[in-house]
């Protein structure tokens, strides 16, 4: 598979910013992703984003005073994230700097942040679409510091059939209960991962899982623009108040987990 396995989709990615899949994702993993910030000691962090995209989670992250490394292979969607920069204070896109590339280089591609490692590694919705995510796993774990974390975003294997099933695809239920691959809403033939397999696949590489949530539980077979005020507010609360609880989180259509270094 080359560098840039999401390159077909990436203008279909960008049509489904903002429905209501889109603000539930974004909203609950921002939620999450400061969930972890606040497992690590106070102050300002060094955080890298790979496979940052259009930057939705590395511009908050910015924004909350953490300077972020982005890391892409798509020069458009870094040009998106760019864009969206330039209407940034200064003082927050000066904790920004983005860089074209994969992410199994990013030990090579990070620059000078990177020596002595990241106190916080995003990696959201990208494993999916390595046939071999070994090599992005070693990269990742390489530059996590000692007592740092690293925080993942995977399609969920543990409840890989919820989807089709809400959708009324009953053949889809049993392709998924028999296997990790599925065809996603951008037409690509990706994979789901579990939890106990990325433990797994991290242990020898010296990390251990701290936290996971599931992301879209009651949401992930919606379409369209978000309800508004109030209702957007129930729809997220009940979407926050499952997504560390058993067994709602094992049906998500999401798993973010965050794995720390000792």
């Amino acid at each position: 598979m080359t560098d840039r396995p999401f390159a077909p989709a990436e203008q279909r990615w960008l049509a489904g910013l903002g429905t209501v899949r889109d603000v539930v994702r974004q909203t609950l993993v921002a939620e999450q992703v400061e969930a972890a910030l606040a497992l690590l000691p106070p102050g300002p962090k060094r955080v890298l984003d790979v496979g940052c995209g259009q930057g939705t989670q590395a511009l908050r992250v910015a924004r909350l005073g953490h300077d972020v490394v982005g890391l892409d292979p798509s020069p458009d969607l870094l040009d998106r994230f760019r864009a969206d920069l330039d209407g940034e204070p200064p003082a927050v896109r000066d904790r920004v700097r983005l860089v074209v590339g994969p992410g199994q280089q990013a030990p090579d591609l990070a620059g000078p942040l990177a020596a002595g490692g990241f106190d916080l590694v995003l990696c959201h919705g990208v494993l999916m679409y390595l046939d071999d995510d070994a090599p992005m796993l070693a990269a990742l774990a390489a530059v996590v510091r000692p007592g740092g974390l690293l925080s993942l975003l995977v399609r969920n294997g543990v409840g890989l059939a919820m989807r089709p099933g809400l959708l009324g695809d009953w053949t889809q239920v049993h392709r998924a209960l028999d296997g990790a691959r599925y065809t996603n809403r951008l037409g690509l033939d990706v994979r789901a991962h579990t939890p106990a397999g990325l433990d797994a696949a991290l242990a020898p590489h010296g990390l251990t899982r701290r936290r996971w949530w599931g992301v879209r539980t009651f949401t992930d077979h919606l379409d369209g623009p978000p309800p508004e005020g109030a209702a957007l507010d129930e729809l997220l609360g009940a979407e926050r108040a499952v997504a560390g609880v058993d067994p709602y989180r094992q049906v998500a259509a999401l798993a973010h987990l965050v794995h720390a270094r000792a």
